[in-house]
């Protein structure tokens, strides 16, 4: 019957959350969004036109975050576009990023790590 302390606090120690850093829990935000193609289209902060003079295929990260940082349905609304894509006929950053519309990115990401991202995202500016 030794045993059963050792099996006792080994669940405790299992069960004990793990928490990271700021700067690791941004690595892996980063490695998520890379791995799910994100990075492809967006970037964390806002670049200058394209070398062809167009404007950036989709907006910075951070100009998200500023848009909707008093939007208490953001983060579901955004987790919403992420996972169906944006509706071509509502346009709300024309003019500042490239035609070009966000897919679907259901077969990209799982529901739960797109809320993940946005979350992430809509804490990048304070």
């Amino acid at each position: 019957m030794r045993i059963l302390p050792y099996a006792v606090a080994a669940l405790f120690v299992a069960a004990t959350p793990v928490r990271a850093t700021r700067a690791e829990y941004d690595v892996a935000m980063l490695k998520l969004a890379t791995h799910s193609g994100c990075m492809v289209c967006h970037s964390i902060l806002p670049i200058p036109k394209r070398a062809d003079g167009l404007p950036p295929i989709a907006p910075a990260w951070r100009d998200i975050a500023i848009k909707y940082r008093d939007d208490p349905r953001a983060s579901d609304r955004l987790t919403r576009t992420v996972m169906t894509g944006s509706n071509p006929y509502s346009r709300h950053w024309a003019g500042k990023v490239s035609v070009v519309t966000m897919p679907p990115n259901a077969a990209a990401v799982t529901e739960a790590d797109a809320r993940v991202l946005v979350n992430w995202i809509l804490v990048l500016v304070p």
